[in-house]
């Protein structure tokens, strides 16, 4: 009677464990540019009931879609009352079903390396940290496991369900992110090295195609937004095309050494502050070896999978710290296999428990303690707290005058148009370069144009900063007197 319930405790309190991660106090960190420019889009999809994809700019439709049923329920219906909490739950809810996907994908390693693949991803500070972050990469890892599982069952029981299911989830993969095909082409590769026996011709063909069919059927659904966008359709394949173009050019800004990656899971400080994931790294590299060691076909999928997607990562010079949550969970795939290569099972799980410890004390720096400072390696050009401020200043302003204009006047000015969210339309506008009139019930200018708005204008002004981000700084002006 109590085996059952002893068997599955753990992995009930894995999941709970990896739940109130990504969900505490979700509101606790400013919203980064990306954040405020994406929810924005859901505030626009909830209003309006409209959305079209842009292939230049912005990524797939799957992130919006998926806010909207939990703003709904929140009784958030319009972008002035959406807040933080509503648009992270994306994120922190599918990041949490993520680590269930991946106990069921590791569990050919047995039940106990499983609920230590599970675990180690679910206190992994990279996968709590953007599991808190509205961007589209923790959703791309959970349909990534979600469509390798259902791939895994397929080869297992033959069934054409198991390939609908592996396709659907693919097609969500695809909604979400251009690179979707770089993890499916990795899965797929390192398939075909470690299993030599092949299913029937007829039926590998028929499920094939019934896979493909069902991506395509997804991935076109979004990317038409549900048929009352068609242009989207080519959109979403010449999202590639700019995409390529951005990465060949090396000129974004976010250019780095091949190295990334894997740093982000070594050990450096920064101001004072320790990072560092050695314990969880020098598993994962154990597991490798043990991979390379043992005829064990999940273990040395999960090394030359982890293996292609790092290379494939790295490749190109344009480089965002969230892209390493797809390194994750192969790594915690290897990590388990290092676990229960070990001879004594009380030295396996004091070896886990150190290295979970570990994890947990950056997780807690990083998405708790330190989530905005910018020695903090996954707060990447993040917003200043001080954008907070913003709703306040803005509410006072227009208290003051409340037929004035608040005027931001910047080259970039995200995510303020987040904390201006419930100033109406009208009384808010935004320039890039000075205009003739520069008078305005709040003025918020950048440094590179505070001389020539002060120029510009005509009333008394009491002047403060704003800090947007790390070394971007804009100056507040606020009318002292009425301007004629």
């Amino acid at each position: 009677m109590f085996a059952p319930f002893s068997r599955w405790l753990p992995l009930a309190l894995v999941a709970l464990a990896a739940l109130w991660l990504r969900t505490h106090d979700l509101a606790r960190r400013p919203m980064h540019a990306d954040e405020a420019n994406q929810a924005i889009k859901v505030g626009d999809l909830l209003e309006d009931g409209r959305y079209a994809f842009d292939p230049r700019d912005h990524h797939g439709p799957t992130l919006y879609y998926a806010a909207l049923p939990i703003a709904w329920v929140r009784g958030q219906t319009t972008t002035a009352s959406l807040d933080e909490t509503t648009v992270r739950l994306v994120p922190a809810l599918t990041g949490t079903l993520g680590v269930l996907l991946l106990f069921a994908l590791a569990s050919p390693l047995g039940h106990w390396p499983a609920l230590a693949a599970a675990a180690l991803m679910a206190v992994a500070p990279a996968s709590v940290y953007y599991s808190r972050y509205f961007v589209q990469e923790t959703l791309l890892v959970t349909f990534t496991l979600a469509a390798l599982l259902c791939a895994q069952r397929w080869w297992r029981t033959g069934h054409p369900s198991w390939a609908i299911a592996a396709g659907v989830w693919a097609g969500f993969m695809q909604a979400t992110k251009a690179s979707a095909p770089l993890f499916a082409a990795s899965a797929l590769i390192a398939l075909a090295i470690v299993v030599r026996a092949r299913p029937a011709s007829t039926r590998l063909a028929r499920d094939l195609a019934l896979a493909l069919s069902s991506a395509l059927v997804v991935a076109a659904l979004f990317y038409s937004s549900f048929g009352t966008h068609l242009a989207g359709l080519r959109d979403a394949i010449a999202t590639y095309t700019h995409a390529s173009g951005r990465a060949a050019a090396g000129t974004s800004g976010h250019e780095k050494p091949f190295w990334y990656y894997l740093s982000l899971f070594g050990w450096h400080r920064a101001g004072g502050l320790l990072w560092q994931q050695l314990a969880f790294s020098l598993l994962a590299a154990a597991g490798f070896l043990v991979a390379l060691a043992k005829h064990q076909k999940i273990l040395r999928w999960a090394a030359l999978y982890t293996l292609l997607v790092v290379v494939a990562v790295s490749l190109t010079p344009y480089k965002t710290p969230w892209h390493a949550v797809h390194l994750v969970p192969g790594f915690a795939l290897l990590a388990a296999g290092a676990l229960a290569a070990l001879p004594f099972r009380p030295l396996a799980v004091a070896v886990a428990a150190c290295a979970l410890a570990l994890q947990l004390t950056q997780t807690n720096l990083a998405a708790f303690l330190r989530p905005a400072d910018a020695r903090n390696p996954y707060a990447y050009v993040h917003s200043s707290p001080d954008v907070r401020k913003l709703p306040s200043l803005a509410a006072a302003a227009l208290a003051r005058a409340p037929t004035g204009t608040i005027r931001v006047i910047s080259e970039e000015y995200w995510p303020l148009p987040w904390y201006l969210r419930a100033v109406p339309a009208a009384s808010v506008g935004y320039w890039s370069s000075p205009p003739a009139d520069c008078d305005g019930a709040l003025v918020i200018a950048s440094a590179t144009h505070a001389v020539a708005v002060r120029a510009r204008l005509r009333g008394d002004y009491h002047e403060s900063y704003l800090g947007l981000r790390p070394g971007f700084l804009c100056v507040v002006f606020t009318p002292v007197t009425t301007v004629p």
